[in-house]
């Protein structure tokens, strides 16, 4: 059954960090995949299921860069590439050959704002490392998922979702001039969209899918930039290269903004739940498509519909299926 798109309320909030998120859990013996695990809110993410007691898998495309960051925390490295298909095969074979199961997929990794850049197939690079990459790297590891008895997939998504739906149209920019932000924004909506579809498929075999809008935390995601669009969110860099901005009060630290990632993956409030996006640790209310910027849903990340057609899009871009 559809979980409905509208708080709990769950009682926790804004402020409420990764580690309140899963306080009181026991995830020994429990394996979770990260990715994006070794910098920003995955790294959070991934202190806060340690805490808990689980085993944590992060992949990494840089991995000098990972076991610097990572350094002093017991957790697993392997290599992984979103960008390269056969990396994606490579990391998941690799997962499947160990024979355990996965009770957790968080899929934090992404890019934003990102200069027109094509990977091996010609796809846009924020839509075939937001979606396409994770898209097969869940397909990939589904035998895993599905024999925990219990696994969730968390993708991380974002407000940014807002500036656009996806364009099934030309998703690619193929045609139309490249807008780096329509490009990010239809990215995130499918984070969401791929998280309704998933759950519609993996509820009966007891995997559940939720999306995550964070909130807005001062990260390497930023690096792509510029000062044109720091003007047009209202902000400004300082002389240290962090943004200050008129919505200070709105800003997360690192540890609240992995919160809700954390929560969709463990937290016992979303048992026999899914299919939903989420923000401030609740389940997230829908809005209009054109409601103000704040928070809520928007009406094309969340129809069933559109889930179908991406999902049969995002097969064909991949050539990838679920097994059976």
């Amino acid at each position: 059954m559809t979980t409905a798109q509208q708080p709990l309320p769950s009682g926790l909030g804004f402020a409420t960090t990764a580690r309140e998120a899963v306080a009181n859990h026991d995830l020994t013996d429990k394996t979770m995949i990260v990715t994006g695990g070794y910098s920003g809110l995955g790294l959070e993410v991934v202190r806060a299921l340690l805490e808990a007691g689980a085993n944590v898998i992060v992949p990494a495309r840089t991995r000098a860069k990972a076991e610097e960051n990572l350094t002093g925390l017991r957790v697993e490295l392997a290599a992984l590439d979103l960008f390269a298909p056969a990396s994606i095969d490579a990391f998941a074979a690799k997962f499947l050959a160990s024979k355990r199961p996965l009770h957790g997929l968080i899929n934090c990794a992404g890019i934003m704002a990102a200069p027109l850049e094509r990977d091996p197939r010609g796809y846009e690079s924020q839509f075939a490392t937001n979606h396409l990459g994770h898209f097969q790297l869940t397909l990939r590891l589904w035998p895993a998922l599905v024999e925990a008895y219990g696994a969730r997939v968390v993708s991380v998504s974002s407000r940014g979702h807002r500036f656009s739906s996806v364009n099934f149209e030309d998703t690619m920019f193929d045609r139309r001039p490249y807008d780096k932000w329509k490009a990010y924004g239809q990215s995130k909506s499918a984070n969401v969209l791929f998280a309704v579809a998933l759950d519609a498929r993996g509820s009966g075999q007891h995997v559940r899918a939720f999306a995550v809008h964070p909130g807005t935390i001062h990260t390497d995601l930023g690096r792509h930039m510029t000062e044109d669009d720091l003007v047009m969110m209202g902000a400004t860099r300082g002389p240290d290269g962090k943004l200050a901005t008129a919505f200070n009060t709105t800003m997360k630290t690192p540890d609240q903004g992995a919160a809700t990632i954390a929560w969709c993956g463990v937290n016992r409030q979303l048992e026999g739940k899914g299919g939903v996006y989420c923000e401030d640790c609740d389940i997230s209310p829908a809005v209009p498509a054109d409601a103000p910027i704040g928070p809520g849903v928007r009406p094309w990340a969340i129809d069933p519909a559109l889930a179908e057609t991406l999902w049969t899009a995002s097969e064909t871009w991949t050539g990838v299926r679920l097994p059976g």
